[in-house]
């Protein structure tokens, strides 16, 4: 349940932040949301991937279909994907998922961090956090 959770969660706070600054925000809303509500590192890490990469695929493809694919078959011309509109979508919505992966992994390794090593009222902050 906290996996599907976190996974909703790290998409509409990165959505919502989103709205209001920059781009790289969505790799602070994963590693905040992964921090404050812990979970093994692998479990952390896919649900930062699976929620930047719907959020970002979602986007991206939505945006595209609204200007009838010009700008992203310009842009795939630009790279080497054939001018293929579906698969630069594919590779931004790929690299949206590996920020957000690797982000809410740090803030996981964080959280074990400070619950393994630290002050005594880190400690006692870190289980209060865990415990609710």
């Amino acid at each position: 349940m906290r996996f599907a959770v976190t996974i909703i969660l790290t998409a509409l706070l990165s959505f919502a932040a989103g709205l209001y600054l920059p781009w790289w925000s969505m790799a602070l809303v994963s590693f905040l949301v992964a921090f404050f509500l812990h979970q093994k590192h692998l479990l952390a890490c896919l649900s930062g991937f699976l929620g930047l990469l719907l959020l970002w695929g979602l986007l991206a493809t939505w945006i595209d279909v609204q200007n009838e694919h010009i700008l992203s078959h310009r842009m795939a011309i630009l790279f080497p994907l054939g001018g293929s509109s579906p698969l630069l979508i594919i590779v931004t919505a790929l690299v949206a998922g590996i920020i957000g992966g690797l982000a809410a992994l740090s803030g996981s390794y964080l959280f074990k961090y400070l619950l393994n090593s630290g002050s005594p009222e880190v400690k006692k902050f870190m289980q209060k956090l865990l415990y609710n």
